[in-house]
């Protein structure tokens, strides 16, 4: 998964939930005193306009935030100063209007926001400080105007700034856990990819390192014999011939068991690589393939492969669908998914289009087609495919 469905899906959720909460919360509890109407026109005016600047500027910043990473931009200043700028206007005419509490709603969302840009440390810091700093400005308009509300005036705010940064940063956290999660798992598979290539080089390696090693000392040896002793040059050289015909074949060896593949592991894999991809594979497997020759497992591995990375690379499956048969004398495998992509140009790919010339080669049979959503890959080759 390029992006992975899964971590898709959850970024929508991630976004719609904090970009929801807090338009509602700016609209319900701090747009609820522009509508008031007790409140000066020219105050709900300039309240309004300013929740209005700190709304778009959130949003603008939640924005950034889940496109890129906490630490994958700097803090856009822009926007943070504007939604500051209007959370501190509608809170102050608030506050000044005797809205001990609902006034701290907008700087305490502008807080959060701002604190998603901030290392752990520095949010701990920025929303300790926030809060000792909330319990200020209400305390002393509510003193001033002595209306007996300080300790409410004191504490609702604290209590809001620190309970709107822990529902914004705790569903963000929860993001970037998953962001951090998906990437390790992209390392481990070209980790994995390396290793393989490795593993292989070294293996070529001991052969022809060896072979390529006696051949050119013969053939030295063979050279510096050719007029003294041509009979011994002779067969030095047959010997070189020898060791370069076991070299060829021995590689060719290696070159095969290593791209051979077989049904019963790409099955194996495929379980393993859906379960990963948070897809819920069914695999029913009534017959086991033993009747099955060794070019019946390797060509249907190869579907199940190619079917098995179609569902990956083109699809936003959430089950997939694995059932093998032997039936009449064939083998019939058919791999069938939901969250098929629409078709591009209408072209199938090429991956299938080649496996289907090797298995029409091979006496049987490889289809695919799209129904709405539902993509099928359906293969059928003779039990003793030669």
């Amino acid at each position: 998964m390029a992006d992975g469905t899964g971590l898709l899906s959850l970024r929508r959720y991630t976004w719609w939930t904090l970009t929801g909460a807090v338009v509602s919360v700016l609209v319900i509890f701090a747009g609820g005193w522009v509508v008031r109407g007790d409140a000066p026109a020219w105050s709900r005016l300039l309240g309004g306009a300013a929740l209005a600047v700190s709304t778009v500027a959130g949003v603008a910043l939640l924005r950034r935030r889940l496109a890129g990473g906490a630490r994958a931009h700097a803090t856009p200043r822009g926007w943070l100063a504007a939604a500051a700028a209007g959370s501190a206007v509608a809170g102050a005419l608030q506050l000044g209007s005797g809205e001990y509490g609902r006034w701290a709603v907008a700087p305490a969302i502008t807080v959060a926001v701002a604190a998603t840009f901030r290392p752990a440390r520095g949010q701990r810091w920025l929303l300790g400080g926030a809060t000792a700093a909330a319990a200020v400005p209400g305390t002393v308009v509510a003193l001033l105007a002595g209306d007996g509300g300080p300790l409410y005036a004191a504490l609702f705010p604290a209590g809001l700034v620190l309970f709107t940064g822990w529902t914004t940063l705790g569903p963000l956290w929860a993001w970037d856990v998953a962001g951090r999660l998906h990437e390790a798992r992209r390392l481990a598979a070209e980790l994995a990819v390396k290793d393989e290539r490795l593993r292989f080089a070294a293996d070529l390696h001991d052969i022809q390192g060896h072979h390529l090693q006696v051949i050119a000392l013969k053939s030295e040896l063979a050279a510096r014999l050719a007029e003294a002793d041509p009979a011994r040059a002779a067969g030095e050289m047959r010997e070189v011939r020898r060791l370069a015909s076991d070299a060829l074949q021995e590689t060719r060896a290696l070159v095969q068991g290593y791209r051979r593949t077989t049904l019963e592991e790409e099955i194996s894999n495929a379980t393993r690589v859906l379960a990963a991809a948070d897809i819920d594979a069914r695999m029913d497997l009534a017959t086991a393939p033993a009747e099955l020759s060794a070019t019946g497992r390797h060509l249907l591995g190869l579907v199940m492969r190619e079917a098995t990375t179609n569902v990956l690379r083109h699809s936003r499956a959430a089950r997939a669908d694995v059932r093998l048969l032997v039936d009449g004398g064939r083998a019939h495998l058919r791999v069938r998914n939901d969250g098929a992509a629409p078709a591009a140009g209408g072209a199938p790919g090429t991956g299938l289009a080649a496996l289907a010339e090797r298995l029409v080669a091979a006496g049987g049979e490889l289809t695919w087609r799209r129904d709405g959503e539902r993509f099928e890959v359906a293969a059928t080759l003779p039990v003793g495919a030669p």
